[in-house]
């Protein structure tokens, strides 16, 4: 199980939104260089970086943040990244520039054919970002519900050859209220591919609730504000991890 710390980049800065608001971000630091270093230093096995300007925009914003972060882990650890990724030259652009994954959001959904390709030409290297409310997938920085069962949606996915999904219950994003551990569980079941879950980690509860259901086909979980605030520690939780998961 991989507890995978995240760093969102807004304006070449390290911050953690709440429920996806541009306008509710904190500033957790000004150097996403050294807060990648401390993590990987700490033991993390992945990092998670979200281009959140790029999201918005529709287009890789903070490209010189992300340099700085691929230079400072020099291949340690895999670095998968999302936020803005809309054509092949940008995945194959950060690929070549030595992250490991690229994930795929709202491009996916309202671009299947592009995800298919994406797959094609990279295989084993593209995930897909899936964000829902109640079930139902949302896109565009969150802002837009699209009429699809994330369930449904995401088994046509796997058919195209993604690697694996993030799920992300959009309610609990950035409000340290724990995981949505039903609704995580349930996609994982209908999967084949891996799951990551993302958005509510709080603390070592959410760990223990995580890894009764690794069975299911969850391989990690992503946290953001809680080991910034202090409500999770990093190291204590991949520990724990560990250890119940042998």
């Amino acid at each position: 199980m991989l507890i995978i710390p995240a760093i969102d980049l807004k304006d070449g800065k390290c911050v953690r939104l709440k429920q996806g608001l541009m306008e509710e971000s904190t500033i957790f630091s000004e150097n996403p260089g050294e807060v990648a270093k401390q993590w990987t230093d700490l033991g993390a096995r992945r990092l998670h970086l979200v281009d959140l300007n790029g999201a918005f925009a529709g287009k890789p914003v903070n490209e010189s943040a992300i340099k700085a972060i691929v230079k400072e882990v020099d291949g340690a650890i895999p670095i998968q990244l999302g936020g803005g990724i809309r054509n092949l030259d940008t995945v194959e652009k950060y690929l070549n520039s030595g992250v490991d994954y690229i994930i795929i959001g709202t491009a996916a959904v309202k671009n299947p054919g592009f995800l298919h390709e994406a797959c094609y030409a990279f295989p084993g290297q593209i995930i897909v970002g899936l964000d829902a409310k109640e079930g139902e997938v949302a896109i565009d920085g969150w802002a837009k519900l699209t009429g699809h069962n994330v369930i449904e949606l995401a088994k046509k996915f796997e058919g195209y050859g993604v690697e694996g999904i993030i799920y992300t219950d959009i309610g609990r994003d950035g409000m340290l209220n724990g995981l949505n551990i039903e609704a995580t569980e349930k996609l994982a079941e209908a999967l084949t591919i891996p799951v990551i879950a993302s958005g509510g980690v709080t603390n070592l509860e959410d760990i223990r609730n995580l890894s009764s259901i690794a069975y299911s086909g969850v391989i990690g979980a992503i946290t953001g504000r809680a080991i910034y605030e202090g409500t999770l520690d990093f190291k204590a939780a991949q520990a724990l991890a560990d250890e119940l998961i042998k």
